[in-house]
């Protein structure tokens, strides 16, 4: 055995290693090619160029073996492993965030997704009602039914049923209510407003699926209550338009509650698929200072006598010497349940909304005035003669009489244009101006009524050479029936004004009443010269007064009658036979308790205040101190001097 030369033994079934022969190929396995097979697409592998010879001689040395690019084969239980973990850490996600929908925040996503499909509705609520001083109402809001059909629930074979006992009980069109019957998808149509609690009974009994009623109210003003134009009325979604209506609406109103409704695929309301959010609070009833009998009897006996006299309108107001209004009728009026052939005209409240010159009611604050100043008295002596001339302008009594000799009580009785006159311009312009003020001209009364006017009065930097004269008679200004008969009122207090008002309070849910405020007082004249006036008042309901007509048998009765000639809004002059009659008084005179203003306008038959308006205001007084029971004060009235012979 030959051996290597390092000794060990070389095997003999190994070729001796050596160089190989120049050209000679090395022994390789049979069938395998001299060079390794490239795979298709792969280019040779460059060859390193020879390197040369080095200088010297010698062999050259061997090439470098040829390079191969090695290649590794992929490992593909790892791709698995690495796309197991990817799909378990896609599943984490999504089961982590299907843990906190449905488990941790499942209320609050939950909620969202009944919002997509939940509203919020108003329920309406009780407005409160209008009441007299004695709780007898006004305005009050009934409970009724708004009656509906859900079509989706209708049976088929109830279908015709539902239609004949809609159509028939609510007097409706059968095809109308069948095409709300057949409005599938629809969840809700309504059928019919205002149903009463039980016409809904009687058709809740009978058991027809698919067909609802929710509860609603509508507003009822009792025909009796004659005060259509003070109290006014509520539009279709029951907030205030007119009247105390408007300006209570607040106090009114209330709150309304909150309702859940679930919204139909075409947006209709279901309204059973929810509950309340928000409990509707009722509204405050308003109890006013009027009383309803003489606020009826008031309204009654004005139409009556317009109606007789042919008069274009007219108002009544009763109120007490406090400021307290116990009527107040208007002419025309209304029906506040029927408005649609009603117009701004109709629905007016007269005795606070149209102005007319005060005529010689008017007299009272000019005597009353130079009283209080000092510059005469009850029984100065002046001579009145029929006319008097004053710059340009001829002023003359009612009636023709000679030159008399009469005392400013009898000056008052007579109704004496030029004897008014002369106490006028004792008092002078600014004097007559700052009681005509105080008295509560030119400004509106405090009642806060809608449509209110102050009237004209102008100031004495802008009266004319006669204007003095002519305002002391009530001329060349104007009022409200309201403003004069809170003169008279001022009067019958004892000459302290109380701004009028007509709401005593209001009463809320548990039935406790609250008072309105106290109304602003202010003294106007003194003690002694409201009762000097009010003696001078009574002697015009006497025995030689222009009102005898207007005495009430058992009572003392003061008072002052008015005629004025109107003014044409559009041209502002005098219309021609167009008069204002008024009659304003109290009774009793020496303990008075009630006043009453009557004013006609235009009345055709009668148009002086004594004979036309005097009636009125004997009717509704005696009617009004029986109605509230005020006893006569069983006094006889003092003789006062009316003439300087007397």
């Amino acid at each position: 055995m030959s051996s290597s030369r390092d000794g060990r033994p070389r095997d003999p079934r190994r070729p001796a290693r050596g160089p190989a022969p120049r050209g000679a190929r090395p022994d390789r396995p049979r069938g395998q090619s001299a060079r390794p097979r490239r795979p298709a697409g792969q280019e040779p592998p460059r060859r390193r160029p020879a390197s040369r010879p080095r200088s010297g001689g010698g062999a050259p040395p061997s090439p470098p073996p040829l390079l191969r690019r090695r290649f590794r084969r992929g490992d593909s239980q790892r791709r698995l492993r690495m796309a197991v973990l990817m799909m378990a850490a896609v599943m984490l996600v999504f089961s982590g965030r299907l843990v906190y929908v449905q488990g941790i925040n499942a209320a609050t996503y939950a909620e969202k997704a009944a919002g997509s499909r939940m509203a919020t509705i108003d329920i309406p609520t009780t407005r409160g009602s209008i009441t007299d001083v004695d709780g007898n109402p006004f305005a009050l809001s009934v409970e009724v039914r708004t009656v509906f059909v859900d079509p989706e629930e209708i049976r088929d074979d109830e279908r015709d049923r539902v239609v004949s006992e809609l159509s028939s009980r609510f007097d409706l069109d059968p095809d109308a209510v069948a095409e709300k019957v057949d409005a599938a998808p629809d969840r809700y149509k309504v059928v019919e407003h205002d149903v009463s609690p039980e016409d809904w009974k009687d058709l809740s009994d009978l058991g027809l699926q698919g067909v609802g009623a929710q509860k609603d109210y509508k507003r009822v003003y009792p025909e009796e209550s004659g005060a259509a134009d003070l109290v006014g009325f509520v539009g279709d979604d029951g907030s205030g338009l007119e009247g105390l209506e408007a300006v209570l609406d607040s106090t009114l109103a209330g709150r309304p509650g909150k309702q859940q409704v679930e919204m139909g695929a075409t947006g209709t309301q279901i309204p059973m698929a929810g509950g309340y959010a928000e409990e509707p609070v009722p509204g405050k009833d308003v109890r006013l200072t009027l009383d309803q009998d003489v606020q009826w009897y008031a309204q009654q006996a004005l139409a009556e006598t317009a109606e007789e006299l042919g008069a274009l309108g007219g108002s009544v107001i009763a109120m007490r010497p406090t400021g307290e209004v116990v009527a107040m009728a208007d002419y025309p009026t209304y029906d506040p349940t029927d408005i649609a052939d009603t117009d701004a005209e109709d629905r007016k409240n007269g005795a606070v909304a149209d102005v007319f010159e005060p005529g010689s009611t008017n007299k009272v604050i000019t005597a009353a005035g130079a009283l209080e100043e000092g510059v005469t008295t009850p029984e100065t002596v002046y001579t009145v003669p029929f006319d008097m001339q004053v710059l340009d302008r001829t002023f003359k009594d009612s009636s023709f009489h000679d030159t008399e000799r009469m005392t400013l009580n009898g000056i008052m009785a007579q109704s004496s244009n030029v004897g008014t006159i002369k106490v006028g311009q004792q008092l002078g312009a600014q004097g007559l101006y700052d009681y005509l003020t105080k008295f509560g001209f030119g400004r509106p009364t405090g009642l806060d009524l809608p449509g209110e006017e102050a009237g004209v009065l102008k100031h004495p930097d802008d009266w004319w050479g006669t204007q003095l004269a002519s305002v002391s008679f009530g001329q060349s200004l104007s009022v409200t029936a309201m403003q004069m008969a809170s003169v008279y009122a001022t009067v019958a207090n004892g000459g302290v004004r109380v701004e009028p008002t007509v709401v005593a309070g209001t009463e809320d849910e548990a039935g406790e009443f609250h008072p309105s405020e106290e109304p602003a007082k202010e003294r106007v004249i003194s003690e002694k010269t409201a009762e000097e006036v009010s003696l001078m008042l009574e002697a015009v309901t006497g025995e030689h007064g222009t009102a005898q007509q207007a005495r009430i048998d058992g009572y003392r009765v003061a008072g002052k009658t008015g005629t004025a000639n109107r003014v044409d809004p559009e041209t502002g002059q005098y219309e021609k036979r167009s008069y204002t009659a008024m009659f304003v008084g109290f009774a009793p005179a020496d303990d008075p308790e009630l006043i009453v203003q009557a004013v006609l306008h235009n009345p055709q038959e009668k148009y002086y205040g004594g004979e036309a308006a005097g009636p009125l205001f004997k009717d509704v007084m005696s009617f009004g101190l029986k109605t509230l029971k005020i006893p006569p004060t069983e006094t006889e009235p003092p003789n006062i001097k009316l003439f300087e012979d007397e």
